[in-house]
């Protein structure tokens, strides 16, 4: 592909992902701005987009929004998580027995996606919206994985982390996350306190496919001032019981002994 072309192709993703839940509807001057690109750029894209059905346009704000062909493609895609069908009928009992926010996690890269959630039923609750991609050194979820990935993995990725402070209680040392992730792999889960999300609290345990090897992260995440120490020791006897669950339907049947309980 000539590079000309790349450049268009990495523009037309960068104007997409400037679309998010906050923003579901943008016009041509913010998407400018939010890409660094010419209006008269983004304004020919934004053109060619809609006619391919990437993105539509209200007729009386003339603001765009994703089109119905995205919809298609995200069906497509979390049709092939064969771990999200999985997990889910777990999850929904996970949730009804807690009624905190269930999540599920894969990872993508050097970081956590969410591929499924179930919302607590709470008024106070945490938000995890489907993917949204997030740090492995912030959140119960993100060090569980890591703490759960080989050696020489897990290093890669620490080595490569720029450790952006999200909260006071972010854990910025690399050293004190090496030292955390033992620990972690030692007892079968991860706690987190308001790391990644000012009071918000979470408890996740990973799941491993047939080989031992990191297949996802479930979580039982909501408001710190739920998560009392008892609340948070028994959801990890929990999360680890349910997540060895799922990891024995994918053929695991040696991991979660019964002293990580």
């Amino acid at each position: 592909m000539a590079s000309s072309e790349m450049q268009t192709l990495n523009n037309a993703v960068a104007l997409l992902d400037c679309f998010t839940i906050q923003q579901p509807e943008l016009g041509v001057r913010e998407a400018a701005r939010l890409t660094n690109l010419p209006p008269s750029t983004v304004g020919r894209m934004m053109i060619a987009l809609k006619e391919t059905g990437l993105l539509a346009q209200d007729p009386e704000s003339r603001l765009y929004h994703l089109g119905s062909k995205v919809l298609a493609w995200a069906e497509v895609c979390m049709a092939n998580f064969d771990i999200r069908r999985l997990a889910l009928p777990a999850m929904r009992q996970l949730h009804q027995d807690t009624q905190e926010t269930i999540s599920l996690y894969i990872l993508e890269g050097n970081e956590r996606v969410c591929v499924e959630r179930l919302e607590s039923p709470h008024n106070v609750r945490i938000v995890a919206r489907i993917g949204r991609r997030l740090p492995l050194y912030a959140g119960s979820a993100g060090k569980v994985m890591l703490a759960f990935l080989p050696e020489t993995r897990q290093e890669e990725i620490i080595r490569s982390m720029s450790f952006q402070p999200f909260t006071p209680t972010t854990i910025t040392d690399p050293d004190v996350l090496r030292r955390e992730l033992k620990i972690i792999r030692q007892q079968g889960y991860a706690v987190s306190r308001g790391e990644w999300q000012a009071e918000a609290s979470g408890v996740a345990a990973p799941i491993l496919d047939n080989r031992g090897q990191l297949e996802a992260a479930l979580t039982i995440s909501g408001p710190s001032q739920r998560f009392t120490d008892e609340v948070i020791a028994h959801y990890a006897q929990v999360v680890t019981r349910v997540a060895a669950q799922i990891s024995q339907e994918l053929g695991n049947v040696t991991v979660f002994s019964e002293s990580w309980r």
